[in-house]
């Protein structure tokens, strides 16, 4: 956890680290953060986490809801460590839609080139991390979330990362 603590500052994400998000058949650490006050207007109105999956595709339907819970959860980008640069484009290829994504790799290797293009051409970022566990800006990501616009599935993540911020308020502090 550490490593990817080192990463995000790197990166200059300050949020709070969730380790162990499962989706898209990739397992990644998102960086998020609470919106304070969106979070204490949900509370007041009784808008706890919704993680029915279901609940959400009924949300393009008006006629079944007339509110909606605005999202308390800002979602910073995504950490996704890999052992190669070879898995790190498709360990960020669907993430890159919902988020700044960067893959977290071991600093003790050489890079091939190439493969750093490739990664630079889609905007997935790379840090490395050295036996110290410090990290090291490689390539910046980019942020290409909004050429994806909006989704019910990107909606349902932030839920998902608000209940896990909620049930665990230990979740390491990365300010």
């Amino acid at each position: 956890m550490q490593q990817l603590q080192h990463a995000s500052r790197a990166l200059g994400w300050d949020g709070r680290l969730v380790p162990d998000v499962d989706v898209l058949g990739t397992r990644f650490t998102a960086v998020a953060r609470i919106r304070p006050d969106v979070h204490e207007w949900r509370l007041h109105h009784g808008w706890e986490p919704e993680l029915n999956p279901a609940w959400f595709k009924a949300w393009s339907e008006p006629e079944h809801h007339d509110q909606l819970p605005v999202a308390a959860v800002d979602l910073i980008g995504i950490l996704v460590p890999v052992s190669k640069p070879s898995r790190a484009l498709r360990a960020c290829g669907m993430l890159l839609s919902l988020a700044p994504c960067a893959v977290v790799l071991p600093g003790q290797q050489r890079y091939d080139a190439l493969s750093m293009l490739e990664l630079d051409y889609y905007g997935a970022g790379v840090v490395t991390t050295g036996p110290d566990d410090s990290g090291k800006l490689v390539i910046p990501p980019e942020n290409r979330a909004a050429e994806f616009g909006s989704s019910m599935f990107g909606r349902w993540l932030l839920e998902v990362l608000y209940s896990r911020l909620l049930d665990h308020p230990q979740l390491t502090e990365n300010a």
